[in-house]
């Protein structure tokens, strides 16, 4: 059995809860939160809630700690830190800053001889892998990265960390007439802006400066500044009666052309359609944790991303079963 930890408790550790529960292979250890653990309910009898401070007295007793915090201020710190005492999966999902995480967390885990997964989930993630395999198929060609419509749960967390917001749910949203040119093989040039466009519903607390609030979300770099991005300014329960889901979903298109007169053009196409973010992000963070558990046995220390695990690595099956029943 695979001795799981998970570092917070919100959606994506909720979900993994779950994940945990459909992995035979896998046993849910304990559960860390900055919260009080006594105000944390949990879905798994007999697991216990401990505090954020006390993981580092159970480093014997985890194999892999899936960190579930916020790519934002979160897990630049957290999965550094924690890659010292445990191997760790993330989802760190600010495409711009991976390197520089990727050193930080490497760093730590080849001083602690762990393994250390960054950037886990669909996108960084599975989508990474469908663009590397797109490329690698048809190399004169052009990748294409489409998400949405949906809530994407990094900006939303960003959007709530600006001063004065209560709460606040943001949706990605491609633009169609966009999607339909790449569709149509004819290997458009577009820009960030033109591909989608971004909204967000935002409660204020009260007083709050409404005006201050829409400025900094749209000029907030890496998440807003380069889109075209419409803020609507909404009650609590306009917010939790209309946008409580969280779903989401995207888009990996790769056109190409192969022949002697580069005659011949294919589209590769991979998406994904998700009733709940969170929930399927969670599923993936898991198998990766499989893999990081696998890896670090095999005596393969520092930090790694989805490229560098073997699919086979993912599965809970053995490589009989694999190449029988799949390949």
């Amino acid at each position: 059995m695979i001795r799981i930890g998970i570092y917070g408790y919100g959606n994506l550790g909720r979900g993994v809860e779950n994940a945990i529960r459909q992995n035979d292979d896998m046993e849910l250890v304990a559960v860390f939160s900055r919260r009080d653990p006594a105000s944390v309910k949990i879905n798994t009898p007999g697991v216990a809630v401990c505090r954020a401070e006390d993981a580092e007295n159970m480093s014997d007793k985890i194999d892999v700690m899936i960190i579930c915090g916020g790519s934002a201020t979160d897990l630049p710190v957290q999965t550094p830190a924690l890659a010292k005492l445990f191997n760790v999966v993330d989802s760190f999902d600010t495409h711009a800053k991976i390197p520089e995480h990727f050193d930080r967390v490497d760093e730590a885990a080849k001083a602690s001889g762990k393994t250390a997964m960054i950037s886990v989930g669909w996108d960084p993630g599975m989508f990474s892998l469908n663009r590397l395999y797109g490329s690698a198929i048809l190399p004169d060609g052009k990748d294409y990265t489409f998400w949405g419509k949906g809530v994407s749960q990094g900006h939303s967390d960003a959007i709530r960390r600006v001063d004065g917001v209560a709460d606040g749910k943001q949706y990605t949203v491609p633009v169609q007439a966009a999607l339909d040119a790449v569709r149509s093989g004819s290997a458009p040039e577009l820009t960030t802006r033109e591909k989608h466009t971004r909204e967000c519903f935002v409660v204020a607390k009260d007083g709050a400066d409404k005006a201050k609030i829409e400025q900094e979300i749209k000029s907030m770099p890496n998440y807003f500044a380069d889109y075209d991005t419409t803020v609507n300014f909404i009650s609590q329960e306009e917010l939790d009666a209309n946008h409580a889901g969280i779903p989401h979903g995207g888009f990996v298109i790769r056109s190409g052309k192969t022949g002697a007169d580069l005659e011949n053009t294919h589209i590769i196409e991979y998406s994904l359609k998700l009733d709940s973010n969170p929930e399927f992000t969670a599923s993936v963070l898991v198998c990766f944790a499989r893999a990081a558990a696998r890896m670090n046995a095999e005596g393969m220390s520092g930090c790694k991303t989805v490229f560098d695990v073997p699919p086979a690595y993912l599965s809970s099956k053995s490589g009989a079963e694999l190449r029988k029943n799949l390949l």
